[in-house]
């Protein structure tokens, strides 16, 4: 079976992997120069790479795992300690660990939470332990149905003191989701707590060791094509046209060599686009239909993700580290943590700033300022004397619309794999899958899609 997909992000290709695997023949589109979707990235003039974002591979991933497995790219993970690490803004330029020991699950996350005295009195250790216990013995029913809370409603439920959420869950939720306890929906924290609290390597971080198109995503283009299959970039999804019964009759697709577009044809199509660019090309035949028309509520998130490359070491942290500053979410020295980008001089720092929603419409300029004044507090002893640390260049990824913002009430809006129209399907971590918007929710989203198109061409061979 031919089948033609729009999108060559983590979703799609693992969509036409898992499909090629099974005998069929994948076609995937993108629109853009680049593999990767939100997992994209380039390199600036010098040879450096600069990122759509800064992503961390977890334990708790096992699709994404079996995955690099299967791919034989298994080496291309750098684990490191299993450790979670916090900036402490009290004390500017100090960290606060939590240490997994190697025991099993959760007893190494209880130790992790319990040996750690920096962040949490004990009565706050035990109230916050005593309010996980629902969702740990409840399991993934209980945790979807608190999607109708957001994080610090469901911690107030919990009787849970507020101070949790400012020492801990500030800076976990700008990590999840790029917004804060107040919006976040408690589906989206609990889900990850689940994981990393039930799974002994559950929170346990990789980084890749290089860029994502070259390092995860080219291996799945090469074994697509060795099963028959293709992928063509500078290839947008222009139309969608449809048959007299609604369904799908072919892709247009745009080329440098057919700007008009090329009419695709296939046996079944995807959409693995993110949710806010298919909702731009669904057709309006389809719009009335309760999937669809549910997708308006589903809206990406903006995010900014900053490099800065500077002339001396700022952190000997071969890690991710949080923050907890109130622009930035997230940040590691690449040159440490990521062997393509090594340096062993200079740092080159990636952050996450979020929220963004008030600085996605500000300029470059403005926003490194904001980020220079956030490193003082976290690098004092760099940026204080005669002899400051100085940048030497930056670069400025803005994602007006990333992953969807996961608020209350979302888990309703996601839609399935399969869509009432009977040769169309959708993939992408806003579909639904238990992992969220995450890498591992687009690999596993690609996974569920491949399958429901084979159980329909089964089914469609079966009754012919």
């Amino acid at each position: 079976m031919r089948v033609a997909i729009a999108g060559a992000g983590l979703a799609g290709l693992s969509c036409a992997k898992y499909l090629a695997d099974a005998g069929h023949t994948p076609f995937v589109y993108e629109a853009r120069n680049v593999l990767g979707g939100k997992v994209a990235a380039w390199k600036d003039d010098d040879g450096d790479w600069y990122e759509t974002g800064l992503h961390i591979f977890f334990g708790a991933y096992p699709n994404m795992l079996q995955l690099f497995k299967e791919l034989d790219i298994e080496d291309r993970l750098q684990w490191k300690s299993h450790s979670m690490i916090f900036n402490q803004p009290e004390e500017p330029g100090t960290y606060s660990r939590f240490d997994f020991p190697d025991l099993p699950a959760p007893i190494n996350g209880v130790a992790a939470i319990l040996s750690n005295n920096d962040m949490l009195s004990w009565p706050e250790k035990i109230s916050f332990g005593l309010g996980l216990v629902p969702a740990m013995l409840r399991g993934q029913n209980y945790v979807e149905d608190c999607d109708k809370y957001s994080w610090t409603e469901w911690l107030k439920k919990q009787n849970i003191p507020e101070r949790v959420n400012d020492e801990v869950f500030i800076a976990m939720s700008k990590a999840l989701n790029f917004i804060g306890p107040d919006e976040i929906s408690s589906t989206v924290l609990l889900t990850a707590l689940n994981r990393f609290l039930q799974e002994k390597n559950g929170s346990k971080m990789a980084f890749l060791d290089g860029a994502p198109p070259e390092r995860l995503c080219q291996p799945i283009v090469d074994h697509i094509r060795t099963l028959g299959g293709d992928v063509f970039l500078n290839s947008p999804l222009k139309k969608i046209n449809l048959k007299e019964d609604g369904s799908v009759e072919n892709f247009l697709i745009g080329s440098a060599k057919e700007p008009q577009g090329k009419e695709i044809q296939a046996d079944a199509y995807v959409s693995a686009m993110p949710v806010d660019i298919f909702k731009t090309i669904l057709p309006n035949e389809w719009a009335s239909q309760d999937i669809f028309r549910k997708l308006e509520g589903l809206k990406g998130v903006p995010v900014i993700n900053i490099h800065l490359w500077f002339d001396r070491k700022l952190t000997n942290i071969d890690h991710l580290l949080f923050s907890r500053s109130p622009l930035l979410s997230v940040y590691a020295d690449m040159s440490i943590t990521c062997k393509e980008y090594e340096d062993p001089n200079r740092s080159m720092l990636e952050l996450v700033f979020a929220p963004a929603k008030d600085w996605i419409g500000r300029k470059d300029e403005e926003i490194i300022d904001a980020t220079m004044q956030e490193l003082k507090k976290l690098f004092p002893m760099h940026f204080s004397g005669d002899n400051q640390a100085k940048l030497r260049k930056y670069k400025v990824i803005k994602t007006p619309k990333s992953v969807y913002k996961a608020v209350p009430g979302c888990q309703d809006l996601r839609p399935d794999q399969k869509t009432p129209i009977r040769n169309f399907f959708l993939t992408g971590d806003y579909t639904m899958q238990k992992y969220l918007a995450s890498m591992e929710g687009a690999v596993l989203s690609g996974k569920i899609c491949a399958e429901k198109i084979q159980i329909s061409t089964d089914i469609g061979s079966s009754t012919s």
